[in-house]
């Protein structure tokens, strides 16, 4: 099961992410999305457990919890084409 995690503090560094969430279960990734031309972290990342209950617990573990300073948000991640449309930042 793949989570969705929110307002990471632009210091955390992947295996700090991994590790915080490494108690609740086996963690296959962590990934904190990047800028892909400064490099820089956008605050949030995906975080995929091997099984559906240590997911579960993490999440109602950790959403809202304190991580380097920022309380971060942790969901369900929702595949691309649940999601709503993004508009364009293009004026025709």
């Amino acid at each position: 099961m793949k989570l969705y995690v929110g307002n990471l503090s632009y210091r955390v560094s992947e295996d700090q992410f991994k590790d915080y969430f490494a108690s609740f279960g086996e963690v296959l990734s962590a990934k904190i999305i990047t800028d892909r031309f400064t490099g820089q972290s956008k605050g949030f990342g995906f975080v995929e457990f091997a099984d559906k209950e240590a997911a579960e617990e993490a999440i109602k573990e950790l959403n809202g919890s304190n991580f380097e300073g920022r309380s971060i948000v942790v969901n369900e991640a929702k595949p691309m084409e649940d999601r709503p449309p993004r508009r364009s930042k293009t004026r025709g």
